[in-house]
């Protein structure tokens, strides 16, 4: 199993916090979103949020490939339309390049 951990900012309004927030609850998320989460070797994903910084950490199998989920994401119009409505939500962190979201951070600890 692999794991991926991802940051990004929200704008930093508590009335669009709490509207992102409702977007992921089991009854705010989109079917198709839940279904494309759970494809292409996704084991589990968890998005932890601390004032307005995300944290999205993923599991999966050991042969994932982030460009073959981004590519089939990519192909999906629902997510296209989800991620155009969470954009309006988020905004790239202060390092991020251009059109870049969410940024893999670098693991620098374990224990045990």
């Amino acid at each position: 199993m692999k794991t991926y951990c991802f940051a990004l900012d929200l704008h930093d309004d508590p009335a669009l916090i709490e509207e992102y927030k409702r977007y992921h609850t089991q009854e705010g998320i989109w079917p198709e979103v839940l279904k494309r989460v759970r494809a292409n070797g996704v084991i589990s994903e968890e998005i932890y949020l601390t004032g307005n910084r995300l944290f999205m950490i993923l599991k999966t199998t050991d042969d994932f490939s982030l460009e073959a989920k981004a590519a089939a994401d990519s192909e999906s119009p629902e997510m296209r339309k989800w991620e155009e409505l969470m954009w309006r939500f988020q905004k790239p962190l202060p390092h991020a390049r251009p059109g870049e979201k969410w940024i893999r951070m670098e693991k620098i600890f374990e224990a045990g």
